[in-house]
């Protein structure tokens, strides 16, 4: 499958989200670029002991290492806005923000892109293309709200982290599965994330 997505992991909870997104899109045969905020860094190493923190040049390195070398993933530093993904001249299906943190929600939603996470999703509302949003947040105030809806009407989509039950899960595991797999049912990419609803 030659795909190629940007996937992005901010400073909420829920950081295994956006490395469960890479590791399903890698298997596909997608390429994927990789963007963490520095919060987002800082809560991956406290939920999952994954150290993505150093430089651009040190994160890459690591990245690679985690994911395999042979992988197709490219990682940007989310201070870098001469990242190819920050322009939209650069060839792209579209962005997954796992977890989106709501203050990342609100300046998307508000066009202050500052940093490179913001400036490729702000690049993919004005270039028409897929752009996924996963918030954690609970519960959410009516700011929030507002920004998703705000969003919502842009054409981004808005994912929330609510595993669903039928398939009665038995691990954390089956409830991050969930998740990722109604992501890229979005996608239209093929999974065995999690067992279908039978009537």
């Amino acid at each position: 499958m030659d795909k190629n997505y940007t996937v992005a992991i901010t400073g909420a909870s829920g950081s295994i989200y956006g490395i469960r997104f890479v590791e399903e899109l890698l298997k596909t045969g997608c390429h994927v670029n990789l963007v963490i905020s520095e919060t987002g860094k800082d809560v991956l190493l406290h939920e999952t002991g994954i150290d993505l923190h150093g430089t651009e040049e040190e994160t890459s390195k690591k990245v690679l290492k985690y994911f395999k070398k042979k992988a197709s993933i490219t990682f940007f530093d989310n201070s870098n806005l001469f990242a190819s993904v920050s322009s939209g001249s650069y060839k792209s299906d579209g962005m997954i923000i796992a977890p989106c943190s709501m203050g990342a929600l609100g300046r998307i939603a508000s066009g202050h892109s500052q940093k490179l996470i913001e400036r490729t999703a702000d690049v993919m509302l004005k270039e028409k293309r897929r752009l996924i949003l996963v918030p954690r947040e609970t519960p959410l105030n009516q700011i929030h709200l507002e920004n998703m809806l705000k969003l919502s009407k842009m054409n981004a989509d808005i994912v929330p982290a609510m595993p669903a039950f039928y398939q009665k899960p038995k691990t954390m595991d089956d409830l991050v599965n969930f998740v990722v797999g109604k992501v890229l049912d979005l996608l239209r990419i093929e999974h065995n994330l999690f067992e279908r609803w039978k009537s």
